[in-house]
């Protein structure tokens, strides 16, 4: 009998609850919105009960969530959120509502599981070291090696390194409460709403300011190349999927690159190097679904 997977993909603004067979076939599904825990956490019990009761045991759990969170399996804390600004979420553990069904968990990041699921079966096939950036509500980068997860004490935080900022081109001061002006300050989903009052996709005709994310971006896709190599670049999240934001990250990589990095991988034009992922937004939760098949041992 095929053993079941529970998977969640937990993001910013989405929870996408998945039970799936261990090749990765959904037989059940639903998404709620991301509010408190208190909110969210019945909601994942009553789908996994419900869904338990209908396809069978669940052997094991994959968690791809927002952070920060602890991601050391050897931590006492593992699986719980730290300083995340989202209200309630501090000191909030996935095990707290998963242990119920009595089977290994694993958590890793929401973008570390992205990585895993393009490495798997979308754009980041075939790659040895990959990377891959979500740039939504928040920025986060996972870098991957031979299909695991790279990390230190803790997972990597991209969406916080600083950023050259001019304040004459983009008077704006920033969005993050930590930092004001890092990456994900000036360049994510609320720094483009709130300096613009809009979505860049909400915009008529938004060529200078897709111009000007893609320069922040492309400051992290550089930092990328020359800290980890990696074979491809794929970003997702809301933010990419503006028209025309690829092709303009791809210039400005390329251009602050300068000539310097010389391999195979950074085609001229980087087309084949700065891509979006090849599963969409399918890609978290099959990542989770595969951290649920590494709990499986």
């Amino acid at each position: 009998m095929d053993r079941l997977i529970g998977a969640i993909e937990a993001g910013g603004t989405k929870f996408v609850l998945a039970l799936a067979r261990g090749d990765g076939t959904v037989l059940a599904e639903t998404r709620i919105a991301t509010r408190t825990p208190a909110e969210c956490f019945p909601e994942v019990t009553a789908f996994f009960e419900q869904a338990s009761a209908a396809h069978g045991p669940i052997a094991s759990f994959g968690v791809a969530s927002f952070g920060p969170i602890d991601v050391d399996p050897a931590s006492p804390a593992y699986g719980t959120f730290t300083t995340t600004p989202k209200p309630g979420w501090s000191g909030a553990r996935f095990h707290d509502v998963l242990t119920r069904f009595g089977a290994p968990i694993v958590v890793d990041t929401d973008v570390n599981g992205a990585a895993l699921g393009e490495w798997e079966k979308g754009a980041g096939q075939g790659c040895r070291t990959l990377a891959y950036t979500t740039v939504g509500t928040g920025i986060g980068s996972g870098v991957l090696r031979d299909g695991q997860s790279l990390m230190g004490f803790s997972h990597f935080e991209s969406g916080h390194i600083p950023v050259p900022h001019d304040r004459a081109a983009d008077p704006y001061q920033g969005f993050c409460p930590f930092h004001g002006d890092c990456l994900e300050g000036l360049a994510a989903g609320p720094a483009i709403k709130a300096r613009w009052g809009q979505s860049l996709s909400e915009m008529a005709s938004p060529a200078d300011e897709v111009d000007l994310v893609a320069g922040y971006v492309a400051q992290l896709a550089v930092s990328l190349v020359l800290l980890h190599m990696p074979d491809r670049l794929i970003f997702g999240g809301g933010v990419m999927k503006t028209p025309g934001l690829i092709p303009a990250l791809r210039r400005k990589t390329e251009a602050l690159l300068g000539g310097y990095i010389k391999a195979p991988q950074l085609d001229p034009g980087l087309e084949r190097y700065i891509v979006g992922p090849g599963l969409g937004d399918e890609a978290g939760i099959t990542g989770a679904i595969a951290l649920g098949r590494k709990a499986l041992g």
